[in-house]
């Protein structure tokens, strides 16, 4: 019933397409069962009687019948075509919309390959059954009743043998769903694995050929693209069993019904006309009978990806804003008050440990650590991304949960670790970070970031960055990130490892560019002292907790692993 619910409620405003398709089909359906009726009367009171003009009085009726089923027959396929897609289109629509308000715990619930599978091969499957399977599913119930009752009227003894056969067609049918229907969730779930196996080979073919790997990858998707062979072969082969056993059965009832009709003619309890009417409703049976079996096939896989779409409608945004939320930052000043943190509520211990740190707006506080010790897990909390699991995370004295999410995410301007760059050109890029950013405020930016450089090397704002930023290099995409994290005029700006990839001369200019936002809290998360050394105060975590809090000189006079930090990679560099 929920799936059911999901269906009328993403028709939206082609309800009324759906609606129409459904009247246009039942005039269509009543218009052909008149015709085998007039057939009987036709060779009865007709043919067998002599009458000529009644023959054609019949004939032109049938005619005309047929002819405005058949004008029903367009309409209702032009009805049906626009509430499909329709139908496909507000699926994808909501799918997207609600994905996009997901938080990162959402995300994690769900696999990349499998949401694009959801938004796609689902939606299809969906638009499919709609569109193929509303007619069988509107036509046959009322063509198969409609037929027995009127095959009824004309000889109620030969009516019986569908009574005979119908029960056993019912068990067949029922049994052939039974098995599949399970088979459609495995079928998508490897479909997901295909998906998620393209997308990493495509992704990552530079390194496929930089290690001559081709072979290997190759391999990888022979793998899954034959699992998801055998899935479906086993998947269809079980479901068109149907077509056999139900024209086995069918077949048989034909002989049945002709041996028995014969005898009845020959008896004189039975016309030749009655009997070839009686035909017409067997075949009609028999074809409706046909479209039940397939409607329930077709809408039981559809049914599955109807609920794979629901699972991703129904996931709930863990972190929302709260209901009288704060409209505006005031300003960087950051705490964190016995702060405990863990990715999944069942892992068994948690990322960071009772963090308690405080620092007032306009610092710059750098965050070192080894890999693992929670550096990004911390910054991330900054922009609630994710919600501690014990004490409070603060940003302009007020705890992020009572923020409007919107404006604290305004407010916490983040350049990520790994940069991410969208199609398109500079300038459309930049303007992620604030849309009505002139191009002034968006040079400016570029040149705190040291994008300068090479900004008209690429052509300027208007130079084209390529699918996901290809048309430049690493240390490029960062610095361009940092650049469109300033734009957004932040009252916190996080750095997180985002000068990982350039030279040590450009991230000395970036950090005596970011000395300039004296209004601005700096959070610089870094493998490299030298990418601290002008901070305020520096965060040493080891293993999620916080292991030293100081300045540079306290923490190379007092902290053993700073020290070790600024021996390797400072006393080591001046040497060579």
């Amino acid at each position: 019933m929920r799936d059911l619910k999901i269906i009328a409620r993403y028709l939206g405003p082609y309800k009324r397409d759906f609606i129409l398709a459904a009247v246009c089909m039942l005039f269509e359906g009543t218009l052909e069962l008149l015709i085998p009726y007039l057939t009987a009367g036709l060779i009865d009171e007709g043919i067998v009687a002599g009458d000529l003009s009644h023959v054609w009085a019949t004939g032109a009726e049938m005619l005309a019948c047929g002819i405005v089923a058949m004008g029903f027959g367009m309409a209702f396929s032009r009805c049906s075509a626009r509430a499909a897609m329709g139908l496909g289109a507000n699926l994808r629509d909501a799918e997207f919309e609600a994905i996009q308000r997901y938080s990162y715990e959402n995300l994690d619930h769900f696999d990349t390959s499998s949401l694009v599978t959801r938004m796609t091969t689902d939606v299809t499957v969906i638009q499919n059954a709609l569109m193929n399977g509303f007619r069988p599913m509107m036509r046959g119930p009322v063509m198969f009743t409609a037929g027995l009752i009127l095959a009824s009227l004309l000889s109620v003894r030969l009516a019986c043998v569908f009574f005979v056969m119908l029960p056993l067609l019912a068990v067949a049918l029922a049994l052939i769903v039974r098995r599949v229907a399970p088979l459609y969730r495995v079928l998508q779930g490897v479909m997901d694995e295909l998906n998620d196996v393209v997308q990493e080979s495509v992704t990552a073919i530079r390194a496929v050929k930089a290690f001559v790997r081709g072979e290997w990858v190759e391999q990888r998707f022979g793998a899954v693209n034959g699992r998801l062979a055998d899935t479906s072969t086993r998947t269809f082969g079980g479901a068109v069993l149907n077509l056999p056993l139900f024209q086995t059965v069918m077949y048989a009832s034909d002989v049945l019904i002709l041996a028995l009709g014969g005898s009845v003619i020959m008896a004189g309890q039975l016309k030749v006309g009655e009997l070839t009417g009686f035909m017409s409703y067997v075949l009609q049976i028999t074809n409706s009978l046909m479209m039940i079996s397939n409607v329930f096939l077709l809408m039981t896989r559809a049914l599955t990806s109807v609920q794979r779409v629901g699972e991703v409608l129904a996931e709930r945004p863990t972190i929302a804003s709260p209901a009288q939320a704060i409209a505006e930052v005031p300003d960087g000043s950051i705490a964190f008050d016995h702060a405990s943190f863990r990715y999944h509520a069942d892992a068994e211990t948690d990322v960071l440990h009772d963090i308690t740190l405080s620092f007032s707006a306009g610092s710059t506080i750098g965050v070192l650590g080894g890999t693992g010790s929670g550096k990004s897990s911390l910054v991330q909390l900054l922009g609630r991304l994710y919600d501690v699991t014990e004490g409070a995370v603060l940003v302009g004295g007020h705890d992020v949960r009572s923020y409007d999410l919107a404006s604290l995410r305004r407010a916490v301007g983040i350049a990520l670790q790994r940069p991410v760059l969208f199609s398109g050109t500079v300038r459309e890029n930049l303007l992620w970070g604030r849309p009505d950013a002139t191009d002034e405020e968006l040079l400016e930016a570029c040149r705190v970031a040291a994008v300068d450089e090479f900004l008209d090397r690429i052509g300027g704002l208007d130079g084209d960055l390529g699918q996901g930023g290809d048309n430049v290099s690493g240390g490029q995409r960062q610095r361009l990130c940092i650049a469109r994290a300033l734009v957004r005029r932040p009252r916190v700006l996080v750095l997180d490892d985002s000068t990982s990839a350039v030279d040590m001369a450009t991230d000395a200019r970036i950090r005596e560019g970011l000395r300039s936002l004296t209004d601005v809290t700096k959070v610089i998360v870094a493998q490299r002292v030298a990418s601290v050394a002008d901070a305020d105060k520096i965060v040493i975590l080891d293993e999620g907790r916080v292991h030293a809090v100081g300045t540079p000189a306290e923490l190379l006079a007092t902290d053993p692993i700073y020290q070790e930090l600024y021996r390797t990679q400072v006393s080591e560099g001046d040497e060579q």
